[in-house]
């Protein structure tokens, strides 16, 4: 296990398990070197034929650890060290197949890395959010152009500029997941689909999969919300945003004018 990261291969499935329960499977910049180098090594590994995602604990992951989104903020800390956007962008690029076990919450990323999988397995209480207008930023992973393709725009910017929540049943009803389950039937459920997967002619499912997405597209949108978050995370709103997640308190947008 490297930074919370848990790192297996077996049987032609690589497991990434996120392993930071007590933290809500917060994910630091480092935990996102570990996701971008495994798929990475992934895509070049003949021994690998699938990607499983998975978790520890009651919660999938609260998306990314704010301290990180502070400090760069604040200044105390260059954007260039955070590699969130090093696991979206090979997120765009994977050629493998990527399952995700969602057995709890799935907050920011933890939704949008979702549209870029190719099987999802959730739980049926599980809540997914995407509240990046909440925190003064703008949606990343390509979510803004994946997913109001999958659900549509109303409800796209209502979980987007509302910070709305879905549960397990309705990612399901929407078309995010394969599959609502109870929770301890989540993971063996899909591991079950990767371990299928594995089995599959392995060209023949990448060479499916590649048809099926539009890299360049995915490509083109993830450089144009990186910009817009790097400056969103450096300004007025996010700061205030910050300080009223670090005073526990609701922020005040209006008194910036």
């Amino acid at each position: 296990m490297t930074e919370h990261v848990r790192v297996t291969v077996e049987g032609g499935i690589m497991r990434l398990t996120l392993a930071r329960p007590e933290k809500k499977n917060a994910l630091t910049s480092a935990m996102y070197g570990t996701l971008a180098d495994s798929l990475i090594r992934a895509d070049s590994d003949r021994n690998v034929r699938t990607v499983l995602f998975e978790a520890e604990g009651d919660v999938f992951t609260a998306g990314n650890d704010i301290n990180d989104f502070a400090a760069v903020a604040s200044g105390t800390r260059p954007r260039s060290e955070m590699r969130g956007f090093d696991f979206i962008t090979q997120l765009g690029k994977a050629q493998k197949p990527l399952v995700a076990a969602v057995s709890g919450h799935a907050v920011g990323v933890g939704l949008t890395m979702l549209l870029h999988c190719d099987l999802v397995f959730v739980a049926e209480d599980a809540k997914l959010s995407v509240p990046f207008v909440n925190l003064a930023l703008v949606p990343e992973a390509a979510s803004s152009l994946l997913l109001p393709a999958r659900i549509g725009h109303a409800r796209a910017f209502a979980m987007f500029a509302l910070g709305e929540a879905i549960d397990g049943k309705t990612a399901l009803a929407y078309g995010i997941a394969n599959a609502a389950l109870p929770r301890a039937e989540v993971r063996p459920r899909a591991l079950a689909a990767a371990e299928a997967l594995a089995l599959r002619p392995l060209e023949s499912v990448v060479a499916t999969k590649k048809l099926m997405r539009d890299s360049e597209a995915i490509s083109g949108v993830m450089a144009r919300e990186g910009a817009l978050f790097s400056e969103r995370l450096k300004s007025p709103e996010a700061a205030e945003a910050f300080r009223a997640f670090a005073e526990r308190r609701p922020p005040d947008f209006r008194k910036l004018g």
